[in-house]
């Protein structure tokens, strides 16, 4: 088990629950000043792995995701 969220991911699932839809990745980076995109996609795709969130790729192979609220 991983140890409490940190804040960049609190903050990931408070962005992601109060969109209402579902967010780029880019968005998500426009949201979160001072936080690198490099440890935004990392902590994305920890969260989708532990269920907290979904995300699924989009576009031809330009790397773009889509995330939204996980079940």
């Amino acid at each position: 088990m991983r140890k409490k969220e940190d804040k960049i991911s609190s903050r990931i699932l408070s962005l992601i629950a109060k969109a209402g839809e579902p967010l780029e990745t880019v968005e998500i980076e426009g949201l979160l000043k001072n936080v690198s995109r490099v440890k935004i996609l990392y902590r994305l795709h920890q969260l989708r792995g532990d269920g907290k969130i979904k995300g699924k790729p989009v576009g031809s192979g330009k790397g773009t995701w889509i995330w939204w609220k996980g079940g």
